[in-house]
């Protein structure tokens, strides 16, 4: 059961000295209720009161780690419903499986072939976190030989699957080090599988259906593995989102600490990879931390790292690049100028149609905080004022050109006027859509 702010404020000093920056204790009582601050704010805390307050204190979803080093990745500790609220943190952990049934030589293609599977996305780059051995074979010699392959083949974190507790504590130990997650915990294994994890100090998996998934949660943090990973089996997809969300729900609304840690989704389906990334995009929006599939073809992977990236970027906080002149290609002082604002999927999807012009240009960058053409123009925040002055800086676009002509996106030709007047230079309505970028700069004459 959640802590009231008033239950907390017993167990404050109730000096008011105001050095963990709110004005009173009971102020800061009501924010550690509301999960907005940290209990060690308060320097002046009694031993006695932190045991008290530990569930107040504590982060409603538990983060977990797994992996080492730069490629390691975070799941849970979110606090909202919903990303308009504030903002989801820690993204979910996309894993790709493959089986110990393979050969060796095949395994570790396969795991170079999802180390590649990388992009770059507005500036960023996008790709798979972690990758999941399966013990399909049956064999923990064979498991223990594909994980010890699939860990010098890659870089990137793994996760073991495998039910079996001998073979999983075989395979777990030659890689321990790594930090990977196990997954095998079941209603059937969790005393021999939770004593696995507890020894090597590693992360695992905890699956069950809904109903007796905090039941057996909490049996196998007693039995020592501290940090664990539900996954809620059910018989359906629908079925499976809807226990996600109730979960979230749980977590967050009712402060349910049997169930406060992160969410694992299968979305596993080798028979139709279109239907296994759909799925999976569903998981990734409500509410899964870690989603685990079979395929990472281009043309499924792009598609949900993207949905995943949309889903984890601040709504506050517009993704924008800086503002300025930026350059593509071998420019030169013939080269034209392109003007566009500093909303970065606006300014790379422009970027990358330049760029496949082969057309060497300059792209002078508006900063309108982070929106779209029309937007910034509607809110006034692509003026022609603006747009003027940046022409006309010193060591920008007027001293990098011989020529002073500059390329107005279509859509807001409306300014084109205005704009020669007051920057001086000649002013060329562009096209509408990025789309038309390549032919337009081809047959251009400066």
């Amino acid at each position: 059961m959640a802590l009231t702010a008033l239950d907390v404020f017993k167990h404050l000093p109730k000096t008011n000295c105001k050095d963990c920056g709110f004005p009173t204790c009971l102020a800061f009582a009501m924010q550690l209720a509301g999960k907005k601050v940290e209990l060690d704010k308060c320097p002046h805390v009694s031993a006695e009161a932190k045991a008290a307050l530990d569930s107040a204190s504590a982060p409603p979803v538990k983060l977990i780690t797994v992996g080492t080093g730069e490629k390691k990745i975070e799941i849970g500790n979110e606090t909202v419903l919903f990303r308009h609220e504030e903002s989801f943190y820690h993204e979910t952990g996309i894993a790709i499986q493959v089986s110990d049934s393979l050969s060796v030589e095949e395994l570790v293609e396969n795991v170079r072939i999802i180390n590649k599977k990388s992009y770059e996305r507005v500036g960023f780059e996008i790709a798979i976190n972690i990758v999941a051995v399966k013990n399909d074979s049956g064999d923990a010699a064979t498991f223990t030989a594909a994980v010890s392959a699939a860990e010098n083949a890659s870089d990137l974190p793994l996760m073991l699957i495998c039910d079996d507790a001998q073979a999983m504590s075989s395979a777990a130990e030659k890689i321990k080090a790594s930090n990977p997650l196990l997954y095998g915990v079941n209603a059937a294994n969790v005393d021999a599988m939770a004593k696995v994890a507890a020894d090597l100090g590693l992360p695992v998996v905890v699956s069950a259906d809904l109903d007796s998934l905090p039941e057996l949660a909490q049996k196998t943090v007693q039995a020592g593995a501290a940090d664990i990973v539900l996954e809620t089996v059910a018989d359906s997809f629908s079925k499976t989102l809807s226990n996600l969300t109730q979960l979230r729900r749980a977590q967050l609304k009712k402060n349910f600490r049997a169930v406060g840690y992160p969410m694992l989704a299968n979305a596993v389906d080798t028979e139709n990879a279109q239907m296994e990334t759909n799925r999976a995009a569903c998981f990734v929006a409500k509410y899964a931390s870690l989603v685990v599939l079979s395929s990472c073809d281009d043309a499924h992977m792009l598609p949900l790292l993207t949905v995943r990236q949309n889903i984890y970027t601040d709504p506050r906080k517009p993704v924008q690049v800086e503002p300025g002149l930026w350059e593509v290609g071998d420019v030169g002082p013939d080269s034209p100028v392109l003007i566009t604002t500093n909303f970065s999927l606006t300014y790379y999807t422009v970027e990358g149609e330049v760029s496949a012009s082969r057309v060497p240009a300059y792209i002078l960058v508006i900063d309108t905080e982070g929106t779209s053409v029309l937007t910034a123009w509607a809110a006034e925040k692509f003026t022609t004022d603006m747009i003027a002055a940046k022409l006309n800086e010193d060591g920008g676009a007027k001293d990098k050109v011989k020529h002073r002509t500059a390329i107005l996106p279509g859509q807001v030709a409306v300014m084109t006027a205005k704009l020669k007047d007051e920057s001086g230079w000649d002013i060329l309505v562009g096209p509408r859509e990025a789309m038309g970028i390549p032919r337009y700069l081809k047959s251009l004459s400066i």
